[in-house]
């Protein structure tokens, strides 16, 4: 949320709220630093890269690889993660990402063409005086068809928990919803993907997962994202005990 001109809302703001609206308010609003990154972000960061270039600039696998290695290398080198043995391994399986990522992609969508990679999204909410902020990783298009892709690092995967998870799957609703407001597009002509590469997976290392976002998700999705704007303008910022363990504020000043 910015404090000056119009204010706006992220996923990951939101779901940050969902966490903890105290937390919340600590960093988009105190502006407080919170978690800055690990070896897991840069990673993710530097394969996304790897990915987005293949689609943009149609980088061959070698390039890809090489594009991975330079982003994992300034990103872990501006956290100050050494690199050691466990730093070897994440390129390793970061070059075989790198590689394949794109490739299966494209075999699963041979005859769609670019329409946008990160696409910024800065749509106004119904009824609220914000707008919802976002990038979409990679928008394909066929005739008047779209396909939202966000690409998911993890380590071998989601269980089936993980993948009906409200606050995962939302993300893509966001996104269709207000891609297809910006747009003027029909909701009917939007599918959406998430596309898991598998870090320490030993076979079928990238997944795609399509997202069904009907209009009874979509509209569960604006509820959530409309009391969260209700409850953050009227100052409603309690703590939530219960997602403490990990928080980087705890029993600190900012969280006692």
């Amino acid at each position: 949320m910015s404090n000056s001109g119009q204010k706006h809302i992220s996923f990951s703001e939101l779901k940050l709220w969902k966490e903890c609206p105290h937390k919340r308010k600590l960093v988009y609003e105190d502006k407080l630093k919170g978690f800055v990154g690990n070896i897991y972000t840069a990673f993710g960061t530097a394969v996304h890269l790897a990915c987005e270039k293949g689609y943009t600039e149609n980088s061959g696998p070698e390039d890809r690889k090489k594009i991975f290695v330079k982003s994992f290398e300034e990103e872990t080198g501006r956290l100050g993660i050494e690199q050691d043995s466990e730093w070897e391994k994440f390129k390793e399986q970061g070059l075989i990402l790198s590689s394949e990522a794109v490739s299966i992609t494209k075999q699963h969508f041979p005859d769609w063409e670019v329409f946008s990679a990160e696409e910024k999204l800065y749509e106004s909410i119904d009824s609220e005086n914000y707008n919802f902020k976002g990038f979409i990783d990679l928008i394909l298009k066929k005739g008047d068809k779209y396909i939202l892709i966000d690409w998911k690092t993890c380590s071998w995967g989601w269980d089936a928990r993980r993948k009906s998870d409200k606050m995962t799957v939302y993300q893509l609703s966001y996104y269709k919803n207000f891609f297809a407001k910006k747009y003027n597009i029909d909701l009917n002509n939007i599918e959406t993907y998430f596309i898991l590469l598998k870090r320490t997976a030993k076979k079928n290392r990238v997944e795609l997962l399509r997202v069904t976002n009907g209009q009874k998700r979509l509209d569960n999705s604006k509820k959530l994202l409309t009391n969260a704007l209700v409850n953050i303008k009227k100052g409603f910022n309690i703590k939530n005990r219960l997602s403490c363990r990990f928080c980087e504020f705890k029993n600190t000043e900012h969280c006692t």
